[in-house]
């Protein structure tokens, strides 16, 4: 069986190296001329190996570490070196409160410092509120503005959710993006007790013992690397600089237009952004391309900056801070790339390097502004959160326009209209971060779902073999 993968990103390449494992015969071509899409390693200050895109992944998820193990970076997986995020609001950088579920708290006390008196009073009423009805699904900002008042969405929601989606707490899927919130809403009538039934499952679980996150020696970057050389290795072709124009479903396969050629296929995986793969389904698949076409991206900003180590001493300890966007702050989150990241600060002993997020859904002027500009930004508020006086010796800005999928309220139900209108065009599958989670372990789940619908439609097609 020969399938075209469209899209060198994390999915797409686990996709292309599950199929290839199993025998298929791959081509993955990409329109860029770089793998890797939202993963990408590069260097700062000449020297230093850093991330420029997603610097971690989520450990307690299996399939992107395991994924790493696989393709040879087993010895490169790191956990980080400080523990202990924390949160710039009024006026201090203070630490991230504990017990909570994306910012939702079970025990209202832990917020002290950053929900102020009458914030912690609006909680309490959660427990004598009558229930609030979330039906098929509600925005995550509007249930626990109900609940427990607008204070902890946009003082602890809005900024951990921004953390993951660059978006806006207000239209984000509750049952998309925080399910066990969602279905703690749907069995119990006050958020905080569920939160606190949340917690306590997760209390009386067995303990995984393993870090609940993971970096790569050299950067997150290697990992897609890693895996197209993996995937050459077996046997597969891997083409960038190469668009696909074009998808025509023929009565014996697939026949895929490109800029430069035309080929033909058994099977397609997609595993390009909602817009792009709109457009390529549009005449096979029109249902399922016009729900994909719906599906709204966020923009971003990524600012690495390099200090002399000896120029910022008095950072405070842990891996960095999130910023409130009704603070008002031009970052929305800040990282301490050499404290968090132990195999940054022994590349170079004589450096520091931080980086600043800026850009959200609906916030377009901040990035409208140049390279310099940025840099002067995240400089300006480094200064005011941890006195960072400070001239960086390097820095580089890297932009990712369109590149993180909202999921809206009805996002689930939209992914299984996509399913449904595709499960007619035989040979044919989707995957990436449009889907079923925007994080790197949901990615490769994501292409490795797509490569097993597609080899079990072969084994339908060959009668069961």
């Amino acid at each position: 069986m020969r399938v075209l993968v469209i899209g060198g990103g994390i999915s797409g390449l686990a996709a292309a190296h599950r199929l290839v494992t199993e025998g298929a015969r791959v081509t993955l071509l990409d329109a860029s001329a770089r793998l890797g899409g939202k993963l990408h390693a590069g260097s700062v200050a000449g020297a230093a190996a850093v991330d420029l895109g997603a610097e971690s992944m989520l450990a307690r998820r299996p399939e992107a570490v395991g994924l790493a193990r696989e393709v040879g970076l087993g010895d490169a997986l790191q956990p980080p070196a400080v523990a202990g995020g924390a949160i710039w609001t009024r006026g201090e950088v203070r630490p991230m409160p504990k017990g909570h579920v994306m910012g939702v708290p079970g025990d209202p006390a832990a917020l002290h410092g950053v929900i102020s008196p009458e914030g912690l009073a609006r909680i309490a009423e959660d427990e004598t509120l009558p229930r609030s009805e979330v039906g098929e699904d509600v925005a995550v900002g509007a249930y626990v503005a109900e609940r427990l008042g607008r204070e902890v969405v946009d003082r602890l929601v809005e900024p951990l959710l921004g953390g993951v989606y660059a978006g806006d707490a207000y239209r984000i899927s509750m049952r998309a993006a925080v399910p066990q919130l969602f279905e703690a809403a749907r069995g119990e009538r006050s958020l905080l007790a569920g939160v606190r039934g949340i917690q306590e499952r997760a209390a009386s679980a067995p303990a995984s013992g393993g870090p609940v996150f993971m970096g790569v020696e050299g950067g997150v970057g290697r990992l897609p690397l890693a895996v197209a050389d993996a995937c050459r290795a077996a046997g597969a072709e891997i083409r960038t600089g190469t668009a696909v124009r074009k998808l025509v479903r023929r009565e014996e396969g697939w026949r895929v237009v490109t800029d430069q050629e035309t080929l033909d296929a058994d099977a397609v995986v997609l595993a390009v952004p909602a817009p792009a793969a709109a457009r390529l389904l549009a005449d096979e698949a029109p249902g399922a391309a016009a729900e994909l076409d719906a599906v709204e991206y966020a923009s971003m900003a990524l600012v690495t900056l390099a200090f002399r180590r000896a120029d910022t001493g008095g950072l405070p300890s842990g891996s960095g801070f999130l910023v409130p966007p009704v603070d008002g702050r031009s970052i929305k989150a800040s990282t301490f790339a050499s404290q968090k990241w132990g195999w940054i600060g022994e590349q170079d002993p004589g450096l520091s390097v931080l980086r600043t997020s800026l850009g959200r859904y609906g916030e377009t002027a901040v990035l409208e502004r140049d390279d310099d500009e940025l840099v002067a930004l995240s400089l300006r508020d480094l200064r005011e959160a941890t006195g960072l006086a400070a001239r960086p010796v390097d820095t580089v800005v890297t932009r990712w326009d369109e590149g993180l999928p909202q999921y809206a309220v009805g996002h689930v139900d939209r992914v299984e209209r996509v399913r449904a209108g595709l499960a007619a065009v035989p040979g044919l599958a989707v995957c990436g971060a449009a889907y079923d989670g925007v994080g790197i372990p949901a990615c490769v789940a994501s292409g490795e779902r797509a490569a097993e619908e597609t080899l079990a439609s072969a084994r339908a097609g060959r009668g069961g073999e």
